[in-house]
């Protein structure tokens, strides 16, 4: 039959039950307004920017960093390539070793997604799966920028000091490595294991642009050609 293409959601869903990561801890508090006679409902969300699946900007460790408003989306969209690293347990590192090993070639605009199964396996088991996920070595991350990555995207915590509580602002070395390279970073995302490994895929991550904002809730999804 002729190929059909497929949306593969690559975003978690979050609710009341929804915490943020440990560095602050927030849970989702969804409040809804209502107006009779009949049904109307207006709802207002308050939640940390970095819950759930979401893309990270220049601006969440660098003061002059750019925005969520200073961003195109043609920088977070484009062919991706999953580097499948399944076979690490919890608390283990992604390391420059291990990528060079197992990643297909990246090239330049590529988005590199490394694909863990975490968020499939533990999400909504909080605190274990932030304590618990595992993570990435910003050599890794700086080192996926360096072969042409312009989005780096994790479906696990990648940031092994985010999950202590008394981390400074110079212990986000992941987010560093990539952002200060000008790259993207995208965390939480799910799904991965849908998508096939070591071959260019069509990627979208969609988010809100908001003014100031170093960070924002995000829609990621990729298309995949099937036969009917």
């Amino acid at each position: 039959g002729e190929p059909v293409t497929r949306i593969v959601d690559l975003t978690l869903k979050i609710g009341e039950d929804t915490l943020s990561p440990p560095s602050v801890n927030k849970r989702l508090e969804l409040t809804s307004h209502h107006r009779g006679p009949g049904f109307w409902q207006a709802s207002e969300i308050n939640m940390l920017l970095h819950t759930g699946s979401h893309v990270d900007f220049g601006r969440h460790c660098a003061a002059d960093g750019e925005t969520a408003a200073d961003v195109s989306l043609d920088r977070t969209c484009g062919p991706a390539i999953v580097i499948d690293l399944t076979f690490l347990g919890e608390d283990e590192p992604i390391t420059v070793d291990l990528l060079e090993q197992h990643a297909s070639p990246i090239q330049q605009g590529d988005v590199a997604l490394c694909r863990t199964d975490w968020t499939e396996k533990a999400w909504g088991r909080f605190p274990d799966y932030y304590m618990r996920s595992p993570y990435c070595e910003p050599e890794a991350a700086g080192w996926l920028v360096e072969q042409g990555a312009k989005v780096v995207g994790f479906d696990c915590f990648s940031e092994r000091s985010a999950r202590e509580p008394d981390f400074t602002s110079e212990d986000f070395v992941v987010h560093k490595a990539i952002l200060d390279r000008g790259a993207i970073l995208i965390q939480q995302l799910t799904g991965l294991s849908q998508l096939p490994v070591g071959v260019r895929v069509p990627f979208f991550a969609g988010f809100v642009p908001i003014r100031g904002a170093e960070g924002s809730p995000g829609r990621m999804f990729a298309l995949i050609e099937e036969e009917e």
